[in-house]
């Protein structure tokens, strides 16, 4: 057996211990061996908590050990480009959180940086890789639906799981909800519809100056589909969907981003309702088992780091559509 995948997290953000720390620990090929933080004292009770055995005082550091062969980096937005590149250029592969990039200009040098070095860089878009995902485009795609005609999907949650004081909430740490669980939301109607969309137009509300804490927008695609997206940090209620309506019938999906916590999907064809569940596996593990994949030689053909930049493009476009500034 080959030996076990070292990788290093960079930082000590909360999302790491069920995006990678959890599921690395199903994995006998990925091995979490290393964390760092701008502050040694942060790092070690960090590394103490989840027995990671060596933690850093900075990013650089761990980016120069020689036994880390990638890396997990889940900072702020504002901050995945720069040391996304900076891992890259030493030589580390990179599982980088959504949004890939503050934009797609940024996004655009990451997948430059990744070509140069000949290495791997993967979104961290978690519930692509779930049987869930992989049935609804599984079912698109065999052309069960006829032609898509429209595609609806919103990610909603409330100020009770991202208070007022969270950095998603930042201007100069790229937030917004479109940047939050609006790439969610894009990224799906992409996969959905295999096109990349022209954004009609876009409302946001704001929190703050030019950050949005809710946003919709009406999208077109190239074959004729329309799309519309809402998504917010403040609503009122937890919602997550995602329905396709196409000529010969629809689908309909209640929580397609984290199924694993519940979720339902329903479908009809000519008339005929279906209905059926998926396994409770988290799709952080599905994550971490395609990433190990992908780091032994596997081609990653579902978050790539070219689907990043059409991703950020999307993302950019929606903002302009609302009258705002892309981020960064």
């Amino acid at each position: 057996m080959a030996a076990p995948i070292r990788i290093g997290i960079l930082g000590c953000a909360r999302i790491a211990k069920a995006a990678l720390i959890d599921p690395a620990r199903l994995m006998p090929d990925l091995d979490v061996v290393a964390v760092a933080s701008r502050g040694r004292e942060r790092s070690s009770a960090f590394a103490q908590e989840h027995g990671i055995p060596v933690a850093y005082g900075d990013y650089q550091a761990l980016l120069a050990d020689p036994e880390i062969d990638a890396i997990y980096n889940p900072l702020p937005n504002s901050l995945h480009a720069e040391w996304s590149i900076r891992a890259l250029e030493a030589g580390k592969a990179v599982l980088c959180e959504k949004p890939f990039a503050a934009n797609a200009q940024e996004a655009s040098r990451m997948a430059d940086a990744a070509r140069a070095a000949g290495l791997p860089l993967m979104e961290a878009f978690h519930y692509r890789h779930h049987p869930l995902a992989r049935h609804i485009a599984a079912v698109v795609r065999a052309g069960h639906l006829g032609r898509i005609l429209k595609v609806d999907t919103g990610l909603q949650i409330t100020p009770a799981l991202v208070p007022p004081d969270d950095i998603r909430f930042r201007a100069d740490l790229a937030g917004g909800a479109m940047m939050d669980v609006g790439a969610y939301c894009l990224n799906v109607l992409r996969l959905v519809t295999g096109e990349e969309p022209h954004v009609e137009s876009a409302s946001a509300t704001l929190v703050s100056a030019g950050v949005d804490g809710a946003m919709s927008a009406s999208l077109q695609f190239p074959s004729g589909a329309t799309g519309r997206v809402d998504c917010s940090l403040i609503a009122s209620e937890l919602k997550a969907w995602l329905r396709i309506e196409g000529e010969n019938g629809w689908l309909q999906v209640n929580n397609p981003f984290l199924p694993h916590v519940g979720h339902s999907f329903a479908m009809e064809v000519d008339g005929i309702r279906s209905e059926r569940s998926f396994e409770d596996t988290p799709t952080y593990v599905f994550q971490a088992q395609a990433f190990a994949a992908v780091m032994r030689g596997e081609p990653n053909s579902l978050t790539s780091a070219e689907d990043g930049v059409a991703n950020m493009e999307a993302i950019d476009a929606t903002y302009r559509a609302a009258g705002l500034a892309p981020r960064g």
